[in-house]
């Protein structure tokens, strides 16, 4: 199944359980760190864990998420679903324009706020990229990349119940991501949940053709998500030196690509 919540849907639960299930995934990462020497080869530890649990996703995904998916693509128009891509995208430009700044990355960070607030106030909410057609690009960064760009390593591949490829570091970030989402300051349960699951099965629907060309063309699946996978994460930028701290002549570097629509 492709990970097609790891680009930063979450599954969609109470904030109680969503606490829990990161506990659950740190914990997790700590018993595969002592125990995974032993069980897998020194660049993938993980990998007896990691190809179990994808079989688990993969029969979640057939039963449930993908039939959704499937459902949702054929009875949603293209332009509605555009724009509920659209403003969960315009969500995470509020979380990157936190990282960019972290990052010390001026330009990205400036980006991330105007597109925030241009598609909020004169794109519906979020569902009309405006930013996008004034030239306005996208810099999209998570907490894991933010802890890169400072030299933090992203550790050995980690694939999570439900939430798919991960890394140990990514892992680790998981409480305080689910904090820099917007959603999470829904203050209806009911709203929030309602949010959670929409952007789960929007994401999984716009990763349909993905994931059937990954069915059909990779020989081993596992290998093919976990290098591809891995090749992205590793590119953090290098940490910033001296006086070139505000250079962004690497701002490119790092940046996780937009969701396909």
């Amino acid at each position: 199944m492709t990970s097609f919540l790891s680009a930063g849907a979450a599954c969609p639960s109470e904030s109680p359980r969503r606490a829990s299930l990161a506990r659950a995934a740190i914990c997790a990462v700590f018993a595969l760190v002592l125990a995974g020497c032993a069980n897998g080869p020194a660049n993938d530890p993980f990998e007896r864990y990691n190809r179990g649990t994808i079989d688990f996703n993969e029969s979640l995904d057939a039963m449930v998420l993908k039939p959704v998916a499937e459902t949702y693509q054929e009875v949603t128009p293209v332009m509605a679903r555009t724009g509920v891509s659209n403003f969960f995208s315009n969500l995470g430009d509020a979380w990157s324009f936190v990282n960019n700044l972290l990052q010390l990355r001026p330009e990205p960070a400036m980006n991330s706020l105007v597109r925030f607030n241009v598609n909020t106030l004169f794109g519906l909410g979020g569902l009309l990229d405006v930013a996008s057609e004034m030239g306005v690009d996208r810099y999209k960064q998570d907490l894991g990349q933010t802890l890169g760009r400072w030299g933090v390593p992203t550790g050995p591949y980690v694939v999570l119940p439900i939430l798919g490829s991960s890394t140990v570091r990514d892992t680790l970030t998981l409480p305080l991501s689910w904090r820099g989402n917007l959603i999470s300051q829904v203050e209806s349960t009911t709203v929030s949940n309602s949010l959670y699951a929409l952007s789960a099965v929007n994401t999984r629907a716009n990763l349909l053709r993905a994931s059937a060309v990954l069915d059909s063309a990779a020989l081993d699946k596992y290998s093919f998500m976990r290098d591809v996978y891995m090749r992205v994460r590793r590119q953090d930028g290098a940490p910033p030196e001296g006086s070139k701290a505000d250079d962004d002549s690497g701002a490119d570097e790092g940046i996780l690509p937009n969701e396909p629509y």
